[in-house]
């Protein structure tokens, strides 16, 4: 049985899209006239510190590249003004980065995305600011005597960055915590979360770590943000357990990192075999209950390493787990650079510049997410339909998407050949046809009979009447 979650409205578009996250520094400089001073040439290394001028400029320049890939929905990493490359240091809340663009260019931003039936969350880092916010300037100029100084928690006077005497996000020194439970302090950040949505139109949240911050305070954001947009998303940054944040008063669905250390258990690392993923996978569904659609599915984000990294270059195991990820429940996201092959290790190694050279390409890995993509896009089963474990036998996994008369079948097998074997379709679908061999399977007593599953495949079958 699937829980129920508490009523709430849920963003009903967020089934159908294709998410594609963007570290705006490293994506495509389209504008260098607001270059940071010591903007580095494209292609150098990654540091914490350097800068190499992806702007906002640039995004829109190359939205005909996302929306040929198919992406319906980008995600951005920080983009208010900042000091860092990264922009999760905050200085002004309602301010685009100079070195980004302006309020304005974000409003032109969202304005073409929506003009292209396309949508856009930001990042909202609500839980701690940049030590250049101007109300910690504050109170590091005027110690206990500023009128800010309980909007952050201060041990001792006067303020010292070495070591923090105020609380921290991680003991970082420059990212000083909000006191959320100072009344102000709500207020602000309840501002911040509705001035986007009212100013520039965006389409949502995906809010930094929101496990540091009391629930109730999310909800009073949900709260906030609904009224503003109810179709609007929220997401939440959560790396573990998350029922507690999608019963439907807090937020519509999460980033599920517990999906992706399944994902890289069952495909790369060969921890588990077929029938513990499905067992796993069914559980973790289970769990999100209703959720289980909004759920934000990653292979790779800003904070790990690239999804070629981690399968060690073996191409044709990463293709099978991205097979899983685009016909699995839940949103697919893609991490710039992902889709051609980039490599990286962890922070701040996968976060180097976008490779706009195609000869540089791995052209197996973006081939395959366009035809994942179009396949998603095509098939309201993949998007909406109910999951359905067919078989497990040693490494191989076959499953069903069924949505009323719409249906499609997945087999998947990263062991070892395996040969003569009978797959149930729970279907009346008599014929199949395979997406990429095109060739025609009958069933049997709604049995598929497979002389043989070859080893590390992948395979997607459509009922025969239908062409992809």
């Amino acid at each position: 049985m699937t829980k129920t979650n508490a009523p709430s409205i849920m963003p009903d578009w967020v089934q159908d899209a294709i998410f594609y996250q963007i570290f705006p520094d490293r994506f495509f400089n389209g504008d260098p006239s607001n270059d940071p001073p010591g903007t580095e040439p494209w292609g150098n290394p990654p540091t914490r510190e350097n800068f190499f001028g992806g702007d906002l400029q640039g995004i829109i320049d190359k939205l005909d590249y996302l929306q040929d890939l198919g992406i319906n929905a980008l995600y951005l990493n920080p983009i208010f003004k900042a000091r860092t490359n990264h922009k999760y240091d905050t200085s002004d809340y309602f301010e685009v980065d100079p070195t980004f663009g302006s309020n304005a260019l974000l409003k032109d931003l969202v304005d073409e995305l929506h003009r292209r039936d396309m949508r856009i969350i930001l990042d909202g880092v609500f839980n701690h600011c940049g030590d250049g916010f101007w109300a910690f300037e504050d109170v590091k100029t005027l110690g206990a005597s500023s009128i800010y100084s309980d909007w952050f928690i201060v041990r001792s006077y006067p303020i010292r960055a070495n070591p923090p005497s105020y609380n921290t996000c991680g003991g970082c020194w420059y990212l000083p915590k909000l006191n959320v439970s100072t009344p102000q302090v709500r207020e602000y950040i309840l501002k911040v979360a509705t001035h986007w949505l009212k100013e520039a139109r965006i389409d949502g949240w995906r809010l930094d770590t929101p496990c540091k911050i009391p629930q109730d305070f999310w909800r009073e954001i949900q709260t906030a943000v609904k009224a503003v947009d109810p179709q609007a998303y929220l997401i939440g940054e959560i790396w573990r357990e998350a029922d507690p944040w999608i019963k439907g008063d807090t937020f519509d669905g999460i980033t599920n990192y517990r999906l992706r250390e399944l994902i890289l258990d069952y495909f790369a690392n060969g921890f588990l075999d077929a029938e513990d993923f499905a067992y796993e996978v069914d559980s973790l569904q289970e769990s999100h209950g209703n959720a289980a659609p909004l759920m934000l599915n990653l292979m790779g984000c800003h904070d790990t390493p690239r999804v070629v990294t981690v399968f060690g270059g073996e191409v044709e195991r990463l293709l099978i787990a991205l097979t899983f990820q685009f016909t699995t429940v839940g949103a697919p996201m893609i991490y710039y650079g992902d889709e051609i092959g980039m490599v990286g290790n962890t922070d701040p190694d996968c976060r180097r510049t976008m490779e706009w050279d195609e000869l540089q390409w791995d052209h197996r890995i973006i081939s395959l997410y366009r035809k994942l993509i179009a396949l998603r896009h095509s098939k309201v089963a993949l998007r909406r339909g109910k999951f359905e474990s067919l078989l497990t036998f040693n490494k191989v996994y076959a499953y069903r998407r069924v949505c009323e008369s719409d249906e499609i079948i997945i087999i998947l097998n990263p062991g070892p050949v395996v040969t003569n074997l009978a797959i149930p379709t729970n279907s009346k679908t008599k014929v199949w046809r395979n997406m990429f061999s095109q060739k025609k399977l009958s069933a049997i007593n709604n049995l598929l009979l497979f002389e043989t599953i070859p080893a590390t495949s992948y395979n997607i079958l459509l009922p025969d009447t239908e062409r992809v």
